[in-house]
């Protein structure tokens, strides 16, 4: 972590993190500074890159998304213009939650939302086996969800 942020940075990141929609004014009193200071502390760790952005979070059951996948997929070495071509796909499709490249067997990993597993095989048939250079998918389908969070421990070892 870094020695930049004071103790009220990290109580104004954690407080953002629970609830980003507080104004400036209950962020303020929530933390323990007065509305400026506050305001200015914000707009730097706004400009420092610590806050990248700000977001509701949906509740994606009621959205009809009640599977996650986790697809680990298996790529053949590809031309620059084909792997722009599946680096944009991947990004354009809204389903593909994340997508990292990993060590081992398989190239990446991605989390997939799903509406049920008929809406997953045919989106592993029409799109993801359809994608330039890939060669193989093993999928894996979550039971349920003991965990999930957004929130970013930024206290690290200090004690406050």
């Amino acid at each position: 972590m870094s020695e930049e942020l004071s103790i009220f940075d990290i109580k104004i990141l954690e407080q953002l993190q629970k609830d980003c929609s507080v104004s400036t004014v209950e962020l303020a009193d929530i933390v323990g500074l007065s509305q400026s200071p506050c305001w200015r502390r914000l707009q730097r760790l706004k400009d420092d890159g610590y806050i990248r952005q700000q977001v509701a979070i949906l509740d994606r059951e009621k959205l009809g998304y009640g599977l996650h996948i986790f697809a680990y997929v298996k790529v053949a070495r590809l031309s620059e213009k084909d792997r722009e071509v599946f680096l944009r796909k991947v990004q354009n499709t809204p389903e593909i939650l994340e997508c990292y490249s990993i060590f081992g067997e398989m190239d990446l990993m991605m989390k997939i939302l799903a509406k049920s597993m008929k809406w997953y095989q045919e989106f592993l048939m029409d799109f993801l086996l359809n994608l330039p250079g890939v060669e193989n998918v093993n999928s894996t389908a979550t039971l349920g969800e003991l965990k999930s969070t957004t929130a970013i421990p930024v206290r690290g070892n200090i004690a406050l």
